[in-house]
């Protein structure tokens, strides 16, 4: 199902959206050497709970998982760049971490990821990676206009990946998001422009450039969830949910 939502339904949006931005900037400020992952799972079961929103991973089972998620965010490091379990895992000095989280509240869905270095060592291409990501979501969502379509979203992604030097997978990728965390739209991350869905006003999506360092081939770990590069390499993804509107989108996951 793709929504089309009101200038009410998006307002809801941007209150969830709100909430999932400030939950990720104070998980973030939290985040030191030695924090165990489970405990950003903590951290972040009772910011949602502070914020009255409802998690979309908890009970979230998907064909692609093993059962019920059973977490609240999604914790990858290093090789791991989506659907990262929390386990039992102390954070070490130039570990790089993914966080993605969603929320729902007031009956809408609202999806962010963002990626940092943990510490002060740099490992050799942590920072372009994310760079790329960053940059490839800032070009995705300057194109998601209304009247433009999926695959110009698809291709202003793929261009700044693929230029910085990334193979790019498009099994997982972006998607629209309202009453659900995923509706039936599918962003991947490099396409042709002027093909698929039309944009329109009222329209939500999340767009999440994510990419592995040197292949484009994912393995799923042993919890049945978390996606690794195949290769052992460094992997990075950003995130952020907006609203089609009449002119510039509009990202809805940044904190107040």
């Amino acid at each position: 199902m793709i929504e089309i939502f009101t200038p009410r339904e998006v307002d809801r949006a941007r209150e969830t959206g709100a909430i999932v931005g400030g939950i990720l900037r104070d998980i973030r400020s939290r985040v030191q050497v030695g924090t165990n992952l489970l405990e950003i799972d903590e951290w972040t079961r009772e910011l949602i709970d502070d914020n009255g929103a409802t998690s979309c991973y908890v009970d979230y089972a998907p064909s692609f998982g093993r059962g019920p998620f059973g977490h609240y965010i999604c914790t990858a490091v290093n090789d791991a760049v989506l659907h990262g379990m929390p386990h039992d895992y102390r954070l070490a000095d130039g570990d790089l971490l993914t966080l993605d989280l969603a929320v729902t509240k007031g009956g809408l869905a609202a999806d962010a990821a963002i990626s940092f270095v943990v510490g002060n060592r740099r490992p050799e291409g942590a920072a372009a990676l994310i760079d790329a990501t960053e940059r490839a979501l800032a070009a995705g969502i300057e194109v998601a206009r209304a009247g433009n379509r999926v695959g110009d979203i698809s291709r202003a992604i793929g261009n700044v990946l693929s230029g910085a030097g990334y193979s790019i997978n498009t099994e997982f990728g972006g998607h629209s998001i309202g009453s659900v965390m995923h509706g039936d739209l599918h962003i991947p991350n490099t396409g042709r422009p002027g093909r698929g869905y039309i944009l329109r006003p009222g329209l939500l999506i999340a767009i999440e450039p994510w990419v592995m360092e040197d292949t484009n081939v994912l393995v799923t770990d042993a919890d049945g969830w978390t996606l690794r590069s195949s290769t052992g390499c460094l992997t990075a993804h950003t995130e952020h949910t907006i609203a089609i509107t009449d002119g510039a989108a509009e990202i809805l996951t940044l904190p107040r």
